[in-house]
């Protein structure tokens, strides 16, 4: 089980391991302390460099590497937004305490242009405190909004696992639903306060108990197709987040 700051998981877990995801871009999909950056890019024709920092929802366990959201929304927000996904640091299992220890730190080397976070799944899982888990969203959004500007870092829900068939077995189900809302409720407001765009894709995840090709083939984790519908959502969003900046 991925508790506290625990970066694995078993494959069972709603972060959990599963040997088709690893922490590579796909090539066919794309195509020191923190300093403040401009607003990027300038007005040339380079791409924004696009990171993805997360837990297994980012990372896409269960789905071809070209079929993770940021992948497809690479994707998806062309010809007018031209991304170039240079690192997916999702990881199976990965808590709030994970991306502060694990994933913030490479960005000093990165150096991206445009940050997506989504995370909290393994922290309601785990049993990690209300109050730490929005400790740790101050942290991660204070360090990403010092690296970078308020219309580069975008943030995005958590789906309920409770809806799916296997997550559905785990005990007190309705108890975890009601923490990934409060997760998600602490996530959008750190998000709002800080004056960053949060794209909720609950009403697509929602759609699982109906729609079972929303689930990939482990039954607990999203599907390409549930994906393609949490793209829809954050594509418009992030294109209305960058007519603010440079973005070409």
């Amino acid at each position: 089980m991925a508790t506290g700051c625990a970066g694995a998981a078993t494959a069972t877990d709603p972060g959990g391991a599963d040997s088709s995801a690893d922490r590579s871009t796909d090539a066919p999909a794309d195509g020191t302390a923190a300093t403040m950056r401009p607003s990027t890019p300038a007005a040339t024709d380079r791409p924004i460099d696009y990171v993805a920092l997360g837990d297994s929802y980012t990372i896409g366990t269960s789905v071809r590497n070209d079929a993770r959201w940021p992948n497809q929304l690479v994707r998806a927000t062309r010809p007018q937004v031209r991304l170039r996904l240079v690192e997916n640091l999702g990881l199976n299992g990965a808590t709030s305490a994970d991306v502060i220890s694990q994933q913030l730190p490479e960005l000093d080397g990165l150096g991206p242009d445009l940050v997506s976070i989504l995370i909290g799944v393994n922290d309601v899982f785990g049993g990690i405190p209300a109050e730490t888990y929005r400790h740790n969203v101050r942290q991660i959004l204070d360090d990403l909004t010092t690296r970078l500007p308020a219309d580069r870092v975008l943030v995005v829900s958590t789906p309920d696992y409770t809806l799916t068939s296997a997550g559905s077995g785990y005990p007190d189900p309705e108890g975890q639903s009601a923490r990934i809302t409060e997760a998600n409720d602490i996530l959008r407001t750190e998000a709002e306060l800080r004056g960053l765009t949060f794209v909720d894709i609950t009403p697509v995840a929602n759609e699982v108990p109906d729609d079972p090709s929303l689930v990939a083939r482990d039954g607990l984790h999203p599907s390409a197709k549930q994906y393609a519908g949490w793209v829809e959502l954050i594509a418009p969003a992030l294109r209305e987040m960058l007519k603010s900046g440079d973005a070409p």
